[in-house]
C-alpha cells in the first residue's frame, strides 16, 4: 500500500510497505513500480512467461519498457521509464563478476531503446530486498530521493534535502545518512548523477559500493546512451537501497556445490594466471593501452591515427604506479578478478573541487584512451582530473572524449572558430580546454553545453549554422545511431566495424569485441567466419546482461591450456562454467545451446523494439567512413605504404600514378563494398532479411512470435 503525504506536511511524499521473502532459485519473483507523477508505488508479479521468454536482467527491463511506451514516446516524456534489473545469477558470491545491473530506457542520444550495464552493489541488494527489477515512470515536481529498505520491507519517496550537487558528495552523504555506523554503510548502495546530467545528453548514472578500507563510497558507471539525463529529467536526485543481512547464499540456489565447483575452478585460474596474462588485479583494463598502440589500434586525434610517440606517458605502467595496491578492488563481493582500481588522494587543480584530494575511479582503458590519446592529451594529471569530473558530474567519458575530439578536429579544420567556442582554443592536446568544457557542462553554460549534446547533434548544428560540409562532418563524426563509438580504431578490422555498426543499441564494444581476433590474430578470414563471430559473441554478451554477470571473467583470464583448444577465442572451459552456475542457481539441466537460446530471444526482441521506435533499414547499421578508412589526405599518407599495397593486392589497381585523393576514392569504394557484403552475411546468419528485420520464421523458431512483436515486424517490412 502507498501512503501519500502532502508536501506541506512532510518531506515524505510516499511510503510503501511490502512483505519480505527469500529469493527462490535466483528470482525474487516480483518487480517494483514507481510513478513519480503521483508518487504511487506498487509491486508486480514476475510471470513464468517472463522467465521463459525474457530470462531476467536486460530481458525483464526491455519487456517492462516495451509495455510502458508507444512508438511515439520520446525520451523526455513522462511515459518513458528508467528500468534497472539484475538477473537470476546476479548476487552469487562464489563466482567472480556477479554484481551487474542493466539499465534500460529510451535514450536522449539515440532516441531509441538502449541498455547500459553497471557494477556496484545495487543489483544484488535490489534482488535480496525483494525485486528482480525497478521500474520508474513519470516525473517528480521537485528533486526526490527514492529509498528502498530491504531490511524492513519499506519503500519511500522523499523530498531532496541535500545541498550536494555531484555524485561523489551525494553518495558519501547518503551512505552515512542511511547506513549509520561502519557495518551499516556496507549495506548501502546509491544511484546518482551529478549536475552536468541536467544539461547534457551524454549523461551517466553512478552506482556505488562502500569501500571498507578506503572508508568511502566508490563508483561504477552505467554510461552509454545517456541514462543519467533521463534520471535527472525525472527529478531523481538519488536512489538508495539498504540491505545489511548478507550471507553466502542469498540467491536461494538449487545446487550450491555445482556453483562452487565453477567458482573454485576459475578462482584458481585467476590466482595462478592473472599476473602472467592481463594483470587485471593490478592494472585492470588499462593493461591494454600500450598493446593497442603497438598494433595501431589506439584512437588518436579523433580516430585519425592508431598510435602516438607519447603513449608511454599514459600507458599501464603509469596507472599501475598510481593505483592503490593491496586494497580490495572488486565491485561486488567474492570477485577475485578485482579490476576496479582507483587513485586515492588525487589532488584536483581545477573546478569547484580545486584544492581537494579525491578518489578517482580508474582510469580504465576507455578513459585512458578517450580522455588521453583521442583528444591528444598525454598528461596523466589531466586524464585523471577529466576522469574524476566526468564521473562526479555525471558524464559518460567515452561520449565526452569523442565529442571533444570531434570538436577539436572541426576547430583545426576551420569549421569552428574562437567565436563559436567562446574563446577556447580547441586544438588537439589542449587538456585545459577539455577541462573547461566539462565544467561548462556542469554549469549549463558556454560551448560545453553544445558539445554535451553529442556528436550527432553537433554535426547537424555545424552544417546548419556554421556552413560545415555535411559529408565531411558525417565522415569524421564518430557516432552510429546517435551514440559515440567506444575507443578502438577499426579501420583495418571489418569484423569490428560490423560489431559497432550492427550492435542493437549503438557502437559499444560490450556487444562484440572482435578487433584482436580479426586484425591481429587473423582468425576471421572469410565473411562466413566474421558473420558467425558477429552472431556468437553478441549472444554471450547478451547472456551476461540477462543474468547480472560481468564479461571480464569470461575471456580476460583464460585456462593455461586454452590456446590448445579448437576455438580458443570462445574459452570453452568458461562457457562450461556458465552451464554449471546456471544449473546450480536455477535447478534446470543446462546445455550451452540453452544459454544461447535465452540470448537470441532477447536480442531479437531488442532489435524489434528498435524497429518499433523507428530504426528501420540497413542505413542505421552503417558506420561513418572514418571507422572504415582514411577520410583526409594526412590520414592516408600516414599509412601510405599499407594503403598502396592494399590497392595493388585487393583492388587490383596500380597506385603509382594516382593522386592521394584518387587513391582514397578507390580505397573507399572497395571498403564500403566489403562492409555491404558483411552486412548481408551477418543478417543472413542472424535470421534477418536484407533490411536487418528479423523474419517471422526466426521469431517463431525462438518462441518470440508474440502477436505484438510480429505486428511490428510486418509494419517495418512495409516501410522498407
Amino acid at each position: 500500500m502507498t501512503i501519500s503525504v502532502g508536501l506541506s506536511q512532510s518531506a515524505l511524499l510516499a511510503d510503501f510497505t511490502y512483505g519480505l521473502r527469500p529469493v527462490e532459485r535466483g528470482y525474487a519473483n516480483r518487480t517494483l513500480y514507481i510513478n513519480l507523477n503521483d508518487n504511487t508505488i506498487s509491486e508486480k508479479p514476475v510471470t513464468q512467461q517472463m522467465k521463459d521468454l525474457f530470462t531476467g536482467g536486460r530481458g525483464f527491463a526491455l519487456k517492462l519498457l516495451w509495455d510502458a511506451v508507444t512508438p511515439e514516446t520520446k525520451w523526455n516524456d513522462p511515459e518513458n521509464e528508467l528500468v534497472i534489473a539484475n538477473g537470476p545469477i546476479c548476487g552469487i558470491t562464489a563466482y567472480p563478476g556477479s554484481g551487474k545491473s542493466t539499465v534500460v530506457t529510451l535514450s536522449p542520444l539515440t532516441e531509441n531503446v538502449i541498455d547500459s550495464n553497471v557494477g556496484g552493489y545495487f543489483a544484488p541488494f535490489l534482488k535480496f530486498s525483494g525485486f528482480d527489477a525497478l521500474e520508474i515512470q513519470g516525473k517528480a515536481a521537485d528533486d526526490v530521493i527514492i529509498f528502498i529498505d530491504g531490511d524492513t520491507g519499506r519503500v519511500t519517496i522523499e523530498r531532496d534535502s541535500l545541498s550536494a550537487l555531484d555524485s561523489h558528495e551525494i553518495a558519501n552523504q547518503l551512505t552515512i545518512k542511511y547506513g549509520g555506523d561502519e557495518k551499516g554503510r556496507r549495506g548501502i548502495s546509491v544511484l546518482s548523477a551529478g549536475q552536468a546530467a541536467e544539461h547534457t545528453r551524454i549523461a551517466l548514472i553512478n552506482s556505488t559500493w562502500y569501500d571498507v578500507r578506503r572508508k568511502e563510497a566508490r563508483f561504477k558507471q552505467a554510461g552509454r546512451g545517456g541514462p543519467g539525463r533521463v534520471f535527472r529529467d525525472k527529478k531523481i536526485k538519488a536512489i538508495v537501497i539498504r540491505y545489511t543481512d548478507m550471507g553466502g547464499d542469498k540467491n536461494g540456489v538449487a545446487d550450491m556445490a555445482l556453483v562452487r565447483k565453477a567458482g573454485q575452478r576459475i578462482n584458481k585460474e585467476i590466482s595462478e594466471l592473472d599476473d602472467k596474462q592481463n594483470q587485471m588485479r593490478k592494472v585492470g583494463t588499462a593493461n591494454i593501452v600500450e598493446v593497442m598502440d603497438h598494433f595501431d589500434l589506439l584512437p588518436t586525434h579523433n580516430y585519425r591515427y592508431g598510435s602516438h610517440p607519447d603513449t608511454h606517458k599514459i600507458d599501464s605502467k603509469v596507472w599501475k604506479e598510481a593505483f592503490t595496491q593491496g586494497l580490495p578492488d572488486g565491485c561486488w563481493l567474492g570477485c577475485t578478478m578485482s579490476c576496479s582500481h582507483g587513485v586515492d588522494h588525487f589532488p584536483v587543480l581545477t573546478g569547484p573541487y580545486a584544492g581537494q584530494c579525491v578518489l578517482v575511479d580508474g582510469p580504465e582503458y576507455e578513459n585512458a584512451a578517450g580522455l588521453g590519446s583521442n583528444i591528444g592529451n598525454f598528461d596523466p594529471q589531466k586524464v585523471l582530473e577529466l576522469n574524476f569530473y566526468c564521473d562526479t558530474y555525471g558524464v559518460d567519458s567515452i561520449s565526452f572524449a569523442n565529442c571533444v575530439a570531434f570538436a577539436m578536429e572541426c576547430y583545426e579544420e576551420g569549421i569552428l572558430t574562437r567565436e563559436h567556442t567562446g574563446g577556447l582554443e580547441l586544438k588537439f592536446g589542449n587538456g585545459a580546454a577539455a577541462l573547461e568544457l566539462i565544467h561548462q557542462m556542469a554549469r549549463g553554460e558556454g560551448f560545453g553545453v553544445i558539445v554535451g549534446q553529442g556528436v550527432r547533434y553537433m554535426k547537424e548544428l555545424f552544417v546548419r549554422e556554421y556552413g560545415a560540409d555535411s559529408k565531411f562532418v558525417h565522415d569524421i563524426g564518430m557516432e552510429m545511431k546517435g551514440m559515440e563509438i567506444s575507443e578502438y580504431l577499426t579501420k583495418e578490422s571489418l569484423a569490428q566495424q560490423g560489431g559497432y555498426g550492427m550492435a542493437t543499441k549503438g557502437p559499444q564494444h560490450d556487444e562484440a569485441w572482435l578487433i584482436f581476433m580479426d586484425q591481429v590474430q587473423n582468425l576471421l578470414p572469410s565473411f562466413k567466419d566474421k558473420a558467425e563471430a558477429l552472431h556468437y559473441f553478441p549472444m554471450w554478451r547478451t547472456w551476461f546482461s540477462l543474468h547480472g554477470l560481468c564479461k571480464l571473467p569470461w575471456n580476460d583470464i583464460s585456462p593455461a591450456n586454452n590456446k590448445e583448444t579448437k576455438e580458443p577465442a570462445k574459452v570453452q572451459e568458461h562457457v562450461e562454467n556458465y552451464t554449471w552456475i546456471h544449473q546450480g542457481v536455477t535447478g534446470k539441466p543446462t546445455q550451452v545451446e540453452d544459454l544461447l537460446a535465452q540470448s537470441e530471444r532477447v536480442y531479437n526482441f531488442q532489435k524489434v523494439f528498435a524497429l518499433r521506435m523507428g530504426r528501420v533499414g540497413r542505413r542505421h547499421d552503417y558506420p561513418p567512413y572514418r571507422a572504415m578508412g582514411p577520410v583526409t589526405a594526412v590520414e592516408y599518407e600516414s599509412r601510405h605504404d599499407r594503403y598502396d599495397e592494399q590497392l595493388k593486392r585487393l583492388v587490383e589497381i596500380d597506385p603509382a600514378d594516382l593522386s592521394t585523393e584518387e587513391k582514397m576514392k578507390h580505397l573507399r569504394s572497395y571498403r564500403e563494398t566489403q562492409y555491404e557484403l558483411l552486412m548481408d552475411a551477418v543478417y543472413e546468419r542472424r535470421g534477418w532479411d536484407s533490411q536487418g528485420i528479423p523474419t517471422v520464421v526466426k521469431l517463431r523458431e525462438l518462441g518470440m512470435d508474440l502477436p505484438e512483436v510480429v505486428e511490428v515486424v510486418e509494419q517495418a517490412k512495409n516501410k522498407t
